[in-house]
């Protein structure tokens, strides 16, 4: 041990107090298990500098707002675009493409259920960007009002599949309609090919049914309101 015993007491007292702000400014860190505050000021600015790459899966990665199982569907498979038009009631670009300017002689059925839609011959160019007919096969385009509330839309009457909307009063043609139909909600099928069975839509052939029954029900309940004779 050092010998201090030459100095003064006052030098004495003096060195003993350097020593001591020595050991408190040099050898006390924060107690074991805490995190002392300019540390912590440090971390979050080093977090903020680097940045964090998070792995997306198959199980985390929302889907596309159109996308649909539609495998409990009776109805033709659908890929993602036809989907977005025909049940969430999209719209495809505008242009030449698809069916826009199509003439050969044939029938346009609906690409989710089958049904005849439109004939050849009611088709017409109209350089609006879709194709374009005068007038539908009957009883298979129903129409209602858009959510726009005031363009008129069409779709099949069978699946309700959309199909585009109805125009009146261009006079484009004599009829003086047009139906502007998205081409991927359609199918062409050549004059001499056989078209595809239709796929009749569940709640429509639970409807006929009902229907059916109820001049039977009608019947017997007429019958047994016949008097008997005795």
């Amino acid at each position: 041990m050092r010998d201090f015993s030459h100095f003064g007491g006052k030098q004495l007292l003096r060195i003993t107090f350097a020593l001591g702000m020595a050991f408190v400014f040099c050898g006390c860190g924060a107690p074991t298990g805490t995190v002392n505050a300019d540390d912590s000021t440090a971390s979050e600015s080093t977090a903020d500098k680097t940045p964090s790459v998070k792995k997306t899966t198959s199980s985390t990665r929302k889907p596309r707002r159109y996308e649909l199982n539609m495998d409990s569907s009776p109805f033709n498979k659908l890929n993602e675009a036809e989907q977005y038009v025909i049940l969430h009631k999209g719209t495809e670009p505008p242009g030449d493409g698809g069916y826009t300017l199509t003439k050969d002689p044939g029938t346009y059925i609906c690409k989710r259920c089958n049904t005849p839609l439109y004939r050849a011959e009611d088709k017409f160019i109209s350089h609006c960007g879709w194709p374009s007919f005068d007038d539908e096969i009957k009883d298979a385009v129903k129409r209602q009002r858009d959510a726009d509330g005031y363009r008129i839309e069409i779709v099949c009457a069978n699946c309700g599949g959309h199909l585009g909307h109805v125009f009146h009063g261009e006079r484009l043609t004599p009829k003086n309609t047009r139906h502007c139909v998205n081409s991927i909600s359609m199918k062409f099928i050549p004059e001499g090919k056989e078209l595809p069975k239709p796929i009749k839509n569940p709640a429509l052939k639970e409807k006929e049914k009902a229907t059916s029954r109820k001049p039977e029900a009608a019947k017997v309940e007429k019958e047994e309101a016949k008097p008997t004779g005795k």
